[in-house]
């Protein structure tokens, strides 16, 4: 095994933010060392979110991240969780983390009793979609997806 994977406390705070600022330049997002930290401290200190960190197993250097989000699936009449947020470092990539995360997500999906695990990925993120493919993911065709962004004061 090349990494282990943990769920993140704000003591992980130093090692999460370099690669949550990864995350937001990967989406083309603004990348504002404060701000992620703030947001990232916020979630984890208020339980708003699950986050868990993989590390390498030599040096323990952080290596890859995912934050999920509860919700409930009226549907399902169960908790759901909104896989939100999936990244490695680059220099990471091929070693079978992202896989890693991934089966960290589900199991705190089976823990906490939930019907379903749900993501949006890009559309050209060919090699996202394929992981999720891989881990018996099935892409939903029959929904679409509205976004209504608000102002922020």
């Amino acid at each position: 095994m090349i990494a282990t994977v943990a769920r993140a406390t704000v003591d992980d705070l130093d090692a999460l933010v370099p690669l949550f600022r990864g995350y937001l330049r990967f989406y083309r997002r603004p990348d504002d060392e404060a701000k992620a930290r703030g947001f990232l401290a916020e979630r984890i200190g208020k339980e708003e979110s699950v986050v868990f960190i993989a590390r390498h197993v030599v040096g323990g250097e952080a290596v890859g991240f995912v934050q999920l989000y509860p919700a409930f699936a009226s549907t399902l009449l169960a908790r759901s969780w909104i896989l939100n947020d999936l990244f490695v470092a680059e220099d990471a990539r091929g070693w079978g983390v992202s896989r890693l995360l991934m089966e960290a997500a589900q199991q705190l999906a089976v823990e906490t009793g939930a019907g379903e695990l749900f993501l949006q990925t890009a559309r050209d993120n060919t090699v996202a979609q394929s992981l999720y493919e891989s881990l018996g993911w099935e892409r939903d065709d029959a929904f679409l997806v509205y976004n209504l962004s608000l102002p922020r004061g």
